[in-house]
């Protein structure tokens, strides 16, 4: 009974363990899904107060016009300067500190924007008018302080490109060198042919005492420790039937005996 109820407790530990994983699991994904669902609508409501602002600049006149465009250069300043950090950070990690600096901008640039939007719905073209200037220069400095960072990333990256490409030049040329040592590698082979080819003619030329030296020697060669050894499946090392069958030593000692010579009476006058 006692290990019928610990197996039930297991079971309700393992299923609750489950569960609650089973709804980690399924808040996290909805948590990434809501994440995705927020940045999608962030960029479309960008993309439709882009657009709208561009037609507000061609379809108003005065200072609804002007605002209009001051909030549009400063939006299109910041999103190419973003899009050049984020395209350039995967290859040089030092963008980042541009980045999180853009993102500070940023901050300053939601705020002024907030302000234009308030000027824009201004009744009072007087105060309209008091204001604005002062709100085009801030809107200049942070459009210039955000090309300013766009130009030395591109400037960054095309020199890393050109230093790249530099390199790769010389290593194509390095190996277009190597691949041309045929000339060398050709002279080479037909001057150690040629030496050959001497060599055999002055050894044909030589004398049949000479070459019958060369096969004794060649035969000593063969049987001193410089010859080449016989190897265990090239068929010369392997055992003999005689030497398999423990027959060797008695058919060496019967040829030994054979070979002794007699001495019986007709050894006398032949030895005479």
């Amino acid at each position: 009974m006692d290990v019928f109820g610990v197996m039930i407790g297991l079971v309700l530990l393992f299923g609750i363990a489950t569960l609650v994983l089973a709804v980690v699991g399924t808040v996290k994904a909805a948590k990434a899904v809501a994440a995705k669902v927020e940045k999608h609508e962030a960029n479309a409501r960008r993309a439709v107060e882009t657009a709208t602002l561009k037609a507000k600049t061609y379809t108003k006149v005065g200072p609804p016009a002007q605002i209009a465009s001051v909030r549009l250069k400063l939006r299109t300043s910041l999103d190419g300067t973003r899009q050049v950090l984020e395209g350039g950070l995967a290859q040089d990690g030092q963008l980042g500190e541009s980045l999180a600096l853009l993102t500070r901008l940023d901050a300053h640039a939601a705020e002024l924007d907030g302000e234009l939007r308030v000027l824009e719905r201004e009744p009072d073209t007087a105060r309209v008018a008091a204001k604005l200037p002062e709100l085009r220069e801030r809107a200049e400095r942070i459009t210039h302080a955000a090309e300013t960072m766009r130009w030395a990333a591109q400037d960054r990256m095309h020199r890393f490109a050109d230093d790249e490409l530099s390199r790769l030049s010389q290593e194509c040329e390095s190996e277009a060198g190597a691949l041309r040592h045929w000339d060398t590698g050709a002279g080479s082979g037909s001057a150690s042919g040629a030496a050959s080819g001497t060599a055999a003619a002055s050894a044909a030329a030589s004398g049949g005492g000479s070459a019958g030296v060369g096969g004794a020697a060649g035969a000593a060669g063969s049987s001193g420790g410089g010859a080449l050894r016989a190897g265990l499946t090239d068929g010369k090392g392997r055992p003999s039937a005689e030497d398999l069958l423990g027959l060797a030593d008695p058919l060496t000692k019967l040829a030994q005996r054979l070979r002794k010579p007699s001495t019986g009476p007709s050894a006398g006058p032949s030895a005479s």
